[in-house]
């Protein structure tokens, strides 16, 4: 029975080339003792995707996570930010290892599809959702004894604080202190970490903004406590990320050309207008810079396509062959999908008129919204004291009057960077570090070839 090599995965979202340098001294030198390579993105460059790559080694074709959600047509519904590990349909790297050696255990700490998953230690956000209508932080953990231990030393998981216009440094120290407490206590073979801090401000003001500088100094610091905290317990550390954000400038609305053309639907709740997608003969379900379009009658593939071929921002429509050039080609994508212009990405907005905008477009509700929204991430200008008017929110929702926490603007220009492309420069490529000799030869690997990396770490005499 071959002996395993205690490996820790530490995923640094957004991280590359260009990002390491004088602003995270640690990484800088920590990554001249070992090999840097750039990873050729998986197509869609979104969080769930490529995790799904790294951790079964397969294209989103095989391992059906074709973005961050998709339309469950039984269903009618379009969801995103599942959470049951069950909708992988890859076997996963710590199964196949553990064939290896029955002995081997694995603890994932925040990332994706992590509920229900036959990993030996988990920790993930899971929210309570009290009948009263109040949203309570929270994490899901297996075994379910991890929840109370973990909570009871580190406090409460800071929830409104790893997504939405508060966003902050200490979702990452949380996570970072979390995955330290596992290993004290179960000695995982390998070690999934998820660290989100840099997804931020890159997004919300784009790349190159002063405030960037900040975030990389701040992870640059988790970064140091957990390698050294890891090292010195024996363990090869490998460094990654997903994707690299870029700049960009012009939203694209693709569900209001299909709405202007008569394939949206909508119910009108209370005087707004929801999205009714069972009812849409044509929509898109949107994720950054790539947009899933679904079209009920596929007779009208053809009038569809031609009416988003006029549309600015859209760099390219893939058909069924388009699909299976870049692995997309699995049951759940769209039947068609559009990748981005560079500098362009694509909202969910379906409405004509901000006044019918449905409730939840002012709030930070990942689960309601039909596609991704990065403006979540900015408090509205137009509130003279959003910090005050969200407090008064909270205040009235303790004495138990039903309150909405409208405090998210509806523009999308906004956002000043993105994700979801191949960038064209490789400095904006996501990255690996690792010890040399590690996987395949090159400068650069597949992102399916992060699976190799991974398993030659665990299971190779050079890393003993």
């Amino acid at each position: 029975m071959p002996t395993a090599n205690k490996t820790v995965v530490l995923n640094i979202v957004g991280l590359t080339s260009r990002l390491i340098g004088e602003r995270t001294p640690f990484l800088r030198n920590w990554v001249q003792q070992k090999q840097l390579r750039t990873i050729d993105p998986v197509i869609p460059a979104v969080t769930c995707t490529a995790q799904s790559t790294y951790l079964t080694g397969k294209y989103p074709g095989e391992h059906g996570i074709v973005a961050n959600g998709w339309y469950f047509e039984e269903e009618a519904e379009v969801k995103l930010w599942r959470q049951s590990n069950r909708l992988v349909q890859s076997e996963k790297i710590w199964e196949a290892m553990r064939r290896k050696n029955p002995e081997f255990t694995c603890a994932n700490l925040f990332w994706w599809y992590n509920m229900y998953s036959t990993v030996d230690f988990s920790v993930t956000p899971r929210p309570m959702y009290p009948s009263d209508g109040r949203k309570i932080p929270d994490v899901y953990t297996f075994p379910s004894e991890l929840r109370d231990e973990l909570q009871e030393e580190l406090g409460q998981f800071p929830l409104f604080k790893f997504w939405g216009p508060a966003t902050s440094i200490e979702v990452s120290q949380w996570i970072a202190h979390s995955a330290m407490r596992v290993e004290e206590k179960h000695d995982p073979t390998l070690t999934l970490i998820y660290l989100p801090h840099l997804d931020y401000n890159a997004q919300r003001h784009g790349p190159d903004h002063p405030s960037v500088d900040q975030d990389l100094r701040e992870i640059d610091a988790v970064s140091k406590e957990l390698i050294e905290f890891y090292e010195a317990r024996g363990a090869e550390v490998i460094v990654l990320s997903e994707y690299g954000i870029t700049a960009v400038d012009q939203p694209v609305h693709i569900n209001r050309v299909l709405r202007e053309a008569g394939h949206i639907a909508v119910r009108e709740e209370l005087g707004l207008e929801v999205f009714d997608a069972g009812a849409s003969s044509a929509f898109a379900m949107a994720d950054h810079q790539i947009a899933h379009v679904y079209v009920k009658d596929k007779a009208d593939l053809p009038r569809v396509r031609a009416l988003l071929e006029t549309v600015p921002g859209i760099g390219k429509i893939l058909d069924e062959a388009g699909k299976a050039e870049h692995h997309l080609d699995h049951p759940r994508a769209g039947d068609l999908v559009l990748l981005a212009k560079p500098r362009a990405w694509f909202t969910y907005y379906y409405w004509l008129d901000d006044r019918k905008a449905p409730d939840y477009s002012r709030t930070v509700d990942i689960h309601r919204k039909p596609g991704y929204d990065p403006v979540e991430m900015h408090f509205n200008p137009a509130l003279r004291f959003p910090k005050a008017y969200a407090a008064g929110k909270v205040i009235l929702r303790k004495l138990g009057f039903r309150a909405l926490m409208d405090v998210i603007p509806l523009d999308a220009d906004l956002i000043k960077g993105s994700h979801g492309l191949r960038p064209a420069d490789r400095l904006d490529w996501p990255v690996l570090v690792a010890s040399s000799g590690s996987g395949p030869e090159g400068d650069s690997l597949a992102a399916h070839q992060v699976y190799e990396v991974i398993a030659t770490h665990l299971f190779s005499e050079a890393t003993q």
